[in-house]
């Protein structure tokens, strides 16, 4: 049997963290519980979304694990060089620049390692706000951000809803919703 992170999703399934793949929980089984569809109906003229609506959540859903790959896409791309070259610095000054160069020479070499160093640390800071700061995929953040609210309320008022539904954490940041921002849409491919 194939792995499930390398098959596509079929109907009414999204891929949560780590590529796993997880069925939806219909709308109907959030609403059948009133706190979570109060929530649902506060949150979805909030956000200016229908978070009853299987096919508009599901969307949703998707698109919110496109984001977290990407997120990390791009952490590892600006972050693993940054490690690489903070190791090697500190290992050259270790086992090398500290005991053998001159002053004149351990001088340039810290303004040299300082601009290295601090080149990257900026590449990497531009990298993560452009991917936090992205307004289309800040609003897709907002609003898994309330769908998860909402099913824990209903996971907590004995909603048939699984433990750690919909299988993606908080977002303490870039979560923010900006009504202006564009609809994004799934690529091709991720389209069922």
């Amino acid at each position: 049997m194939a792995d499930e992170t390398e098959r596509d999703p079929g109907p009414w399934e999204y891929r949560a963290r780590e590529g796993i793949i997880r069925k939806m929980i219909p709308g109907e089984v959030l609403a059948a519980v009133p706190a979570a569809r109060q929530a649902a109906e506060a949150e979805g003229r909030r956000l200016r979304f229908d978070f009853l609506d299987d096919e508009a959540v599901l969307k949703m859903l998707r698109l919110r694990h496109i984001d977290d790959v990407q997120l990390s896409r791009a952490g590892k791309r600006a972050g693993f060089p940054l490690a690489l070259i903070l190791v090697g610095v500190f290992i050259y000054w270790g086992a090398y620049v500290q005991h053998w160069e001159s002053a004149r020479n351990q001088t340039l070499y810290y303004a040299g390692a300082g601009a290295v160093v601090g080149i990257s640390i900026l590449y990497f800071v531009i990298t993560l706000v452009r991917q936090w700061g992205n307004r289309p995929r800040q609003k897709v953040r907002a609003r898994a951000a309330a769908y998860r609210k909402i099913a824990h309320i209903a996971a907590e008022g004995g909603g048939e809803v699984p433990a750690f539904y919909p299988h993606y954490g908080p977002y303490p940041f870039a979560a923010n919703f900006h009504p202006e921002a564009a609809e994004l849409e799934l690529p091709e491919r991720n389209k069922f």
